[in-house]
């Protein structure tokens, strides 16, 4: 064969391999074990501290996920893996280690920073800059792959009129549990909403009753997602006890002598139980 009939047939092959090729990488985007409907999976950027990207979140060998409040919307979560994640981080409530990932919601300047600790690898902000796009969070880092459902804000200190898909539910998929922070939710969830977010076994939910939304709202939301373990936060003003009045004896109640809880997959509640960490009491 002539030289140049062999560059043009190496050519032709690589041009009829190219749709293999796109289905190769489609099979590496990971797979959320916790949406409802397993429909348009978005793709996801892969993170590793060794430098290769995984196709899925590591396994470990343990498979107890703590939770500790560390104060407002920030709880720490510690994965068995041992990768640390703080949800609204604001820089005010830290965990004793540099997380690995921190999450944001700008609603209010309580739930975001703009100047986070340059040892934090991975800064999510639950906002896109670009006013037309939807924040897409979608990383595996370690044991952990975190996405987001965006929601839409009410402009904040009485301006009137809502941003659309100006924060953000964040979702933690981690030792086979789904886990959700609902961030500030200023909106009840729409049926879109649900079917994206999925399954949760453990929701962290403001219960303010005000800047979010009013505690009849938010119980509503709670029900429909069926949690096994709640785990009360941004609480101001109102006592708690005003969210948990909304709810009947199908759920549990504890309220907790300290700021942490450890669970997995087995040892969740077989009864939906609010479990109220000390310091949000």
């Amino acid at each position: 064969m002539k030289p140049r009939c062999l560059v043009l047939a190496i050519a032709c092959l690589a041009i009829f391999n190219v749709p293999n090729l796109a289905a190769a990488q489609e099979d590496r985007r990971p797979v959320s074990q916790c949406q409802a409907i397993a429909q348009n999976i978005p793709k996801a950027t892969f993170a590793s501290f060794s430098g290769v990207a995984p196709v899925v979140p590591a396994v470990s060998e343990g498979e107890d996920v703590k939770f500790t409040y560390l104060g407002h919307s920030t709880f720490e979560i510690e994965t068995p893996g041992g990768i640390v994640i703080a949800t609204d981080y604001n820089g005010w409530y830290r965990p004793a280690v540099t997380p690995d990932v921190v999450t944001m919601n700008k609603a209010h300047s309580t739930h975001y920073t703009l100047t986070p600790d340059p040892g934090i690898k991975h800064v999510l902000h639950g906002w896109s800059d670009i006013p037309v796009e939807k924040a897409r969070i979608n990383l595996v880092v370690g044991d952990a792959y975190i996405r987001n459902v965006t929601t839409d804000i009410r402009f904040s200190y009485g301006l009137g009129g809502s941003q659309l898909d100006g924060n953000s539910i964040f979702i933690f998929e981690t030792a086979g549990l789904c886990i959700g922070h609902l961030g500030h939710l200023h909106y009840e969830l729409t049926d879109t909403h649900y079917t994206e977010i999925g399954r949760l076994d453990v929701v962290m939910v403001p219960v303010d009753g005000g800047l979010t939304m009013g505690a009849d709202s938010m119980s509503r939301v709670i029900k429909r997602l069926r949690s096994s373990l709640i785990l009360p936060m941004h609480r101001r003003g109102p006592p708690v006890n005003a969210f948990i009045s909304m709810f009947s004896n199908g759920f549990d109640v504890n309220y907790a002598p300290d700021n942490s809880i450890t669970v997995s997959l087995r040892t969740l509640p077989k009864k939906p139980l609010i479990y109220v960490m000390k310091d949000v009491q």
